[in-house]
């Protein structure tokens, strides 16, 4: 089974993924490593896959550090003709710092990251599942079912990937998460940079919708939560504090619930205030998205893509 590694890039970046793709142990002839640097993920990806020879296409984002042996597990899952796709969690790394493991830590508390949590944690086994247990940074696709289902809505970034899982989902097709495919991914370094994260999260989700026409309710509850917190100067009644208090309560509980989970009592020190700044931000993004979808415009320099056949592992590639 050959597989197509596919890593988008912007142009001239630093290709961290490299460093652990040297140690992969998968017959070279039976892999191929596409860099594809651009300003359009979603067109980047597409037009390598288009490119690429393997049975497999996975994907991997610049800095997605794998572990050994990863693509003959994903090939074991693949030799079950049913299967579609498969992916694993991205973890944050032990190395990251006291804020990027708080970060980490609100997205994988049921009060933060909810029902796509287990992206970023290890938990389970084997198992079938849907796209909101599969993240793009680690995910795998049988290239003619990419193909088939034309690639990449390439309007999207990000949640480009959930809309074309929801499509192959819905035509039967198996999607599997397998924990042990887990790749190790740093958080973003500052709360500033966390935010636009979660923004741009919430916008794909609402523009998501607009595009598949498919509602799920759960993702509107940060829109909600927003609306509600824009009513607080404006209602005298003081019950109208009410769902604020146990949000607060909440967070506390879920802040120290994950802190001893995972012993790590100082970054959760500042999990409650970043839960509120995960649901704000996630929730202004979606209303910008269903607001402003329509009137966003893309430069020209978006449209261009170069991609470049990595022969050798043994340097980090630096465009």
């Amino acid at each position: 089974m050959r597989f197509s590694v596919i890593i988008p890039v912007k142009p001239g970046a630093y290709v961290r993924a490299l460093e652990r793709l040297h140690h992969v142990g998968y017959p070279s002839d039976g892999l191929e490593v596409l860099v594809a640097e651009g300003r359009n993920p979603s067109r980047q990806r597409n037009q390598a896959a288009a490119a690429a020879s393997g049975d497999i296409l996975y994907f991997l984002d610049d800095d997605s550090l794998t572990a050994p042996g990863f693509l003959e597990r994903a090939a074991d899952h693949y030799a079950d003709p049913r299967v579609a796709v498969a992916g694993g969690p991205s973890l944050t790394p032990d190395s990251d710092t006291v804020l990027q493991h708080a970060f980490g830590m609100v997205f994988i508390s049921r009060f933060g990251g909810g029902g796509v949590r287990n992206r970023y944690r290890w938990y389970g086994g084997v198992r079938a599942t849907g796209e909101h247990e599969l993240i793009l940074c680690n995910l795998s696709f049988r290239r003619d079912i990419f193909l088939e289902y034309g690639g990449f809505d390439e309007r999207l970034y990000p949640n480009e990937e959930n809309e074309l899982m929801d499509r192959i989902a819905a035509a039967g097709r198996l999607l599997i998460h397998d924990p042990v495919l887990a790749v190790e991914r740093s958080q973003r370094r500052t709360v500033k940079a966390f935010a636009h994260q979660l923004f741009g999260y919430g916008r794909g989700r609402a523009e998501q919708t607009i595009i598949s026409g498919s509602i799920k309710p759960i993702a509107f509850v940060p829109s909600l939560f927003v609306l509600y917190l824009v009513g607080l100067p404006v209602v005298a009644d003081v019950r109208y504090l009410l769902p604020l208090a146990l949000y607060g309560l909440l967070a506390v509980v879920f802040a120290i619930r994950e802190g001893l989970r995972r012993r790590l009592p100082l970054p959760a020190l500042f999990v409650p205030g970043l839960f509120l700044l995960f649901h704000c931000a996630y929730g202004i993004g979606m209303i910008r998205g269903f607001l402003l979808y329509r009137h966003r415009t893309e430069s020209p320099v978006r449209h261009e893509v170069t991609i470049r056949r990595v022969k050798s592992f043994g340097e980090a590639f630096t465009g």
